[in-house]
């Protein structure tokens, strides 16, 4: 019988916000699966749950997806392909940063697994984001009542001005924007929250949990602040 392929969110980077159940899952699976955005890179992951379990003995195996927005099914198919041979072993704890529902190269995966073998059994295991994780670092609620929250990634952009124009509709329309990824985008993202009157609102948050971490204003974010795990929470009220 094959085993059960496992999303195990193992949270922003503090080891001690994993879950009991994240937990119990990584220890009784005899292969963790690590996606990987080049090949022979470290993961964050990985080195977040090896701090909180053992992992001494275990099937390690290394997943390269390329990081790019579009990515067709078909370039799944060889990681779906050892996720399965892995299966026939036990199950397969699939490791990935924050929650697994939220952007995630999970569900690209089991979209190939599937296609491959339909009776494939999975479970998700959320875990912390890092969104609700900088929020808590920040000491900032993210919502209250009937509050609206809207949430941009800012990892994709091709167009600077198209990213600010989306910003500035959920400024209007939403009562907090949390913005994901925001390094590339900074020098915009200032002068567009300065433009609607916002700027004070703001508090910019990177590698929460992590080692390095930083909470700022964001008026005071300077170049060397910056960083690919970074996130602005704007709060109108």
């Amino acid at each position: 019988m094959k085993g059960i392929l496992y999303a195990v969110g193992v949270g922003p980077g503090d080891p001690e916000l994993l879950t009991l159940k994240a937990v119990r899952v990584l220890k009784d699976s005899k292969c963790v699966a690590v996606p990987k955005g080049r090949e022979g890179g470290e993961s964050m992951a990985l080195s977040i749950a090896e701090k909180a379990v053992p992992l001494n003995g275990k099937k390690i195996l290394s997943l390269h997806f390329p990081m790019k927005k579009d990515l067709a099914r078909e370039s799944f198919r060889g990681a779906a392909k050892e996720v399965l041979e892995c299966l026939e072993d036990g199950d397969v704890a699939f490791i990935t940063l924050g929650d697994p529902t939220l952007y995630s190269t999970f569900f690209h995966l089991y979209s190939a697994v599937l296609d491959l073998a339909p009776d494939t059994k999975s479970e998700i295991i959320p875990g912390v984001s890092s969104i609700t994780a900088a929020s808590a670092r920040a000491g900032r609620q993210l919502a209250l009542s009937g509050d609206k929250v809207a949430i941009l990634p800012a990892t994709y952009i091709k167009a600077a001005a198209t990213y600010i124009n989306d910003f500035e509709a959920a400024l209007r329309d939403f009562d907090t924007v949390v913005l994901m990824k925001v390094h590339s985008v900074m020098d915009e993202i200032k002068k567009a929250l300065d433009k609607n009157g916002l700027l004070d609102k703001a508090v910019y948050v990177c590698r929460a949990g992590m080692e390095g971490e930083i909470v700022k204003s964001v008026p005071d974010v300077e170049q060397g602040d910056l960083d690919y795990f970074s996130t602005i929470i704007v709060r109108k009220k």
